[in-house]
């Protein structure tokens, strides 16, 4: 696995500021297995290996980025996989899904089930019924987030990046962050940027890590997690016009507006080198213009 480059981002009229700023592209790392996904997966697929798993199974919404990943993961390792995927009424409506259709082409038999049923997924009772009903499959938490995943992600930073003051990273799971934490510097500060409401993650988020030099700011999940209205749009869109640099309307998206918002407001002392964590999950983009197109809203450029 190539490092990946640090990109200088350039945006007219943050000069003024004094900071500079980059993203790391980890979301060039593998067209399907994008950024964290592919991190998340390395270990756990040599665990699967080791242990002699043929099946992977996990969980995942519509247009789960971790879904399609795991599928094309399962392709190309040889595993079968299975998606227990959230939303029965899917069920006849799937086709129509660009995230879905790519896994099923990937070989994933996908199994949909109820919210309420989806709800139980990390219950005992749940766990059994789907060890019986597949045989045994390696079972992976929703969205990946596990030891070995957090294992995974304490390898997105490297030797060079101990010259950033800060460190930002989009939160979904809490899985990504917790290995950029770990992998950090005393010196650095990290700084996550989550996707959901609520403040349960930071307890999720320090089950896992070593180190205080952290904090979440949640001023930008823009009413929820997959919300998005016109002005994040247009952020994105003016951005890759800008940069030429892709962003996703559910994770990267909001991190750098969130980042650029926080420059503007004079939150990161002058001088400061700040990195951003570019995670992949362009594949949504695709599904979310489906709903956007559906609400008469403006269109990401893909």
């Amino acid at each position: 696995m190539d490092a990946p480059v640090n990109q200088r981002v350039e945006i007219p009229g943050l000069d003024s500021f004094e900071v500079r700023l980059y993203l790391k592209r980890d979301d060039l790392l593998h067209p399907i297995i994008s950024g964290n996904k592919l991190r998340k997966l390395k270990y756990n697929l040599q665990r699967a290996k080791k242990e002699k798993y043929t099946k992977l199974l996990t969980f995942g919404g519509a247009y789960s980025n971790h879904i399609l990943a795991v599928a094309c993961a399962g392709h190309e390792h040889g595993f079968e996989t299975i998606g227990i995927i959230r939303g029965e009424e899917l069920q006849n409506q799937w086709k129509d899904n660009p995230t879905l259709k790519r896994a099923f082409a990937y070989g994933m038999q996908l199994d949909f089930v109820s919210r309420e049923e989806y709800r139980e997924k990390n219950t005992k009772r749940f766990v059994e019924v789907l060890q019986t009903k597949y045989e045994n499959p390696m079972i992976l938490p929703e969205g990946g987030t596990n030891a070995l995943a957090v294992k995974g992600c304490m390898e997105i930073l490297t030797e060079e990046d101990a010259s950033f003051d800060h460190v930002c990273c989009a939160v979904g799971t809490g899985g990504t962050i917790s290995g950029v934490i770990n992998a950090s510097e005393q010196h650095h500060t990290v700084l996550g940027f989550p996707a959901l409401k609520g403040d349960f993650l930071k307890a999720d988020i320090a089950t896992f890590v070593k180190r205080d030099n952290w904090n979440l700011i949640s001023d930008y999940h823009f009413g929820g997690y997959g919300k998005v209205n016109e002005v994040l749009v247009n952020f994105i869109n003016t951005f890759k016009k800008e940069t030429d640099i892709p962003l996703d309307p559910v994770y990267t998206g909001k991190m750098m507006f969130g980042i650029v918002d926080l420059i503007q407001k004079g939150h990161f002392q002058k001088g400061s080198k700040i990195l951003a964590i570019h995670t992949g999950g362009l594949q949504g983009n695709i599904g979310m213009n489906q709903r956007l197109k559906q609400r008469k809203m403006p269109l990401l450029e893909i």
